[in-house]
C-alpha cells in the first residue's frame, strides 16, 4: 500500500486526535495507532486536566504554581501560551462531549492536586481521561476525512536519508515526508506520504520495570525522531508518581490519583506514621518529585517494599463516590479503602522531556509536529505540575493545527520516495532474545537510573545498555521485523538519551536527583541531542 495524505497523525490519545479532529475541516487525515484507538495513556489519567475556571483562581497563580513545579527550568513564554489558552481549550473539549463533573449548583466540582495553590482540576469522578478518550473517538468516528489505521505501527518517518542524502544532527533543512508504518495482522511494510506529520505517540514509562504507563508507551515517537536526528531535550526528566498501587507482577501499575490526596489522603510509612512532615511543609500534597523522592527515602531507612496512603479518616460515601474505580480496584484485591491503608510506591509515569519543539508544536524537522508527552514544549522544566499534561496536549495540538492548515497550501508531495526494503530478512525464531533484552533493560534503568541516581550509577547503566544496543542493531538489521523487536530497540534508544542527559546535567535539579551534585546550579540550560 502507498497512501497519500494531507495530514498523518501517529498516535491516538489527546494530542493526536483533538489535532486530527482539527486539521480534518482542512484536508485528509489518516491516523496511525499501533494498538486499538482507546488504548493510550490519556485513558488512564485518572486525576484531570488544570485550567483556570473560577475566581479566586487567575492565570498568573496558575503560571507561578507551574514555575514552582519545574525548578526554574520551565520556558516561561510557553507557560504563559499554555495557560492563558487553558480555558478556550476546556470548552472545545466540552463541545465535543467531554462530561467535567459539577457541584449541585452547576458550577465544575475542581479538584486540588500537590504542587497547586488553588481548586483547578476539572475531573470526571477517577476516570477523566477515560471520559476525555471517549468523548474524541467518537467525534474521530463521525468525521468523514478522517480514516483511522488500528494495529499499524510506525516504524520510521521518512526524510532526505532514505532518498539517498547524508542527514546529520548538523543539518538545518531536514523535512519529513510522510512514514513508513508495519500493518501488524499481515506483516507487511507500508507507504504513507504525508504534507504534515503529527508526532504524538506518547511517552516511554515502560523503559521501567514499574511503570504506571500503559505496554503501548515504549518512546517509539522519541526514538524516531531521534534516529532521523530531530533534536531532543531534557530526557533525564522522568516523573515517577509517587502512588502507584503495590500489587507485584501487574502491569501496567495501577495509579493511585493525586486527588485522593487531595481530598485528604495521608501518607504513612510501614509503621503507620505519618513522615511528610520530615521532607516538605506542603506535607502529602508537596510536587511529585518531593514526594516520590520522601518515600524512596522511607522504602531505604525500613527495608520495606511499600509505604501506605490512608483514606480511613475520610467521609465513606463521599470516598466511594468521588474515587469509584480505585475503590473497586482495591477492593478487587482485597482492600477496603475505607477501612484498610492503600500500600503504594513510586513508578515511573511521565517523561517530561522528548522531542524538543517550540511554540506552534514545530520540531526541528520540516514538516513535522510532536504533542503531547512525547514532545518537549518547555511547559514542565524539571517536573511536571499534577494535571498539566492533558492541558499542555489540547493547547499544542491545537496550535500544531493553526501553522500546518497553511502549511499544506504550499507543500506537495515527494514522489521520489522509494518503498522499504526488506530483502534479506529472515524471521527469528528466538523471541526469548527479545523478551530477555527488554527484562535487561527495565532492570538496569529501575536500578540504576531511577529516582535517585549517581555517576556511577549512570555508567554502569551506560556500559550494561552498549551490549544490549549491540545485540539488538544486530538483530534487527537481520531480522524480519515485529512489534516487540522495534519496541525494544526504541527503548534502547531512549534509554541512552536518559543516561547521556542525566551524565550531562551536574546538578540536582526537579526529577533528577544525583548524589554527587546535590544542590542545584542557578542557570536554566536545557540537555539536548540533536542539531
Amino acid at each position: 500500500m502507498r497512501k497519500k495524505v494531507d495530514f498523518l497523525v501517529i498516535g491516538t490519545g489527546i494530542a493526536g486526535l483533538s489535532y486530527a479532529l482539527k486539521v480534518a475541516e482542512h484536508g485528509s487525515v489518516c491516523i496511525v495507532t499501533k494498538a486499538v484507538m482507546d488504548e493510550t495513556a490519556t485513558r488512564y489519567a485518572q486525576g484531570g486536566i488544570a485550567a483556570v475556571m473560577y475566581h479566586p483562581d487567575t492565570y498568573e497563580k496558575h503560571i507561578r504554581d507551574t514555575l514552582i513545579a519545574g525548578d526554574g527550568l520551565n520556558n516561561e513564554k510557553i507557560v504563559r501560551i499554555t495557560i492563558t489558552e487553558s480555558t478556550e481549550r476546556i470548552k472545545e473539549l466540552i463541545a465535543w462531549g467531554a462530561e467535567f463533573d459539577r457541584t449541585s449548583t452547576g458550577k465544575y466540582d475542581l479538584g486540588k492536586e500537590g504542587g497547586h495553590s488553588e481548586y483547578r482540576v476539572l475531573h470526571h469522578k477517577d476516570n477523566t481521561g477515560f471520559e476525555i478518550q471517549r468523548a474524541l473517538i467518537s467525534q474521530i468516528a463521525a468525521h468523514p476525512n478522517i480514516e483511522v489505521l488500528e494495529h499499524t505501527f510506525a516504524l520510521d518517518i521518512i526524510t532526505q536519508h532514505h532518498l539517498g542524502e547524508e542527514v546529520t544532527r548538523h543539518r538545518n533543512d531536514i523535512e519529513c515526508y510522510g512514514a513508513y508504518v508495519l500493518e501488524i495482522p499481515t506483516n507487511t511494510i507500508h507507504t504513507i506520504l504525508a504534507k504534515t506529520t503529527m508526532i504524538a505517540t506518547g511517552g516511554a514509562g515502560n523503559v521501567y520495570a514499574v511503570t504506571t504507563n500503559p505496554t503501548v508507551a515504549t518512546g517509539d515517537g522519541i526514538a524516531m525522531i531521534y534516529r532521523a536526528k530531530g533534536i531532543i531535550e531534557n530526557m533525564e526528566f522522568i516523573q515517577f508518581h509517587p502512588t502507584a498501587l503495590y500489587n507485584p507482577g501487574e502491569k501496567p501499575s495501577f495509579l493511585i490519583t493525586e486527588a485522593l490526596r487531595g481530598f485528604g489522603a495521608v501518607l504513612k510509612n510501614a509503621e503507620g506514621e505519618e513522615f511528610m512532615h520530615k521532607y516538605d511543609k506542603r506535607l502529602s500534597l508537596a510536587p511529585r518529585d518531593i514526594v516520590a523522592r520522601a518515600i524512596d527515602n522511607e522504602l531505604k531507612l525500613s527495608g520495606s517494599e511499600f509505604v501506605y496512603l490512608d483514606c480511613r479518616h475520610l467521609d465513606k460515601n463521599e470516598l466511594i463516590t468521588g474515587f469509584p474505580t480505585i475503590y473497586a480496584k482495591c477492593l478487587s484485591i482485597g482492600i477496603d479503602i475505607t477501612r484498610d491503608m492503600i500500600p503504594v510506591v513510586p513508578a515511573a509515569h511521565y517523561t517530561c522531556g522528548g522531542i524538543k519543539v517550540d511554540e506552534y508544536a514545530r520540531s526541528s524537522i520540516t514538516r513535522l509536529y510532536a504533542s503531547g508527552e512525547c514532545a518537549s514544549t518547555g511547559l514542565h522544566g524539571a517536573n511536571r505540575l499534577a494535571s498539566n499534561s492533558l492541558l499542555e496536549s489540547v493547547v499544542f495540538s491545537h496550535r500544531a493545527f493553526v501553522d500546518a492548515i497553511e502549511k499544506i497550501k504550499t507543500v506537495e508531495f515527494r514522489e521520489d520516495v522509494p518503498e522499504w526494503n526488506a530483502e534479506g530478512m529472515v524471521l527469528n525464531e528466538e523471541m526469548i532474545l527479545i523478551t530477555q533484552s527488554l527484562k535487561d533493560l527495565q532492570s538496569i534503568m529501575s536500578s540504576y537510573v531511577g529516582i535517585v541516581r549517581s555517576n556511577l550509577r549512570l555508567k554502569r547503566a551506560l556500559d550494561r545498555l552498549e551490549i544490549l544496543y549491540r545485540e539488538t542493531e544486530d538483530l534487527y538489521n537481520k531480522s524480519i521485523l515485529t512489534v516487540k523487536l522495534c519496541e525494544l530497540r526504541n527503548m534502547i534508544n531512549v534509554a541512552y538519551l536518559i543516561i547521556k542527559m542525566a551524565q550531562q546535567r551536574k546538578e540536582s535539579r526537579g526529577l533528577h536527583y544525583s548524589l554527587d551534585y546535590p544542590e542545584a546550579n542557578a542557570g536554566k540550560n536545557g540537555n539536548k541531542i540533536g542539531n
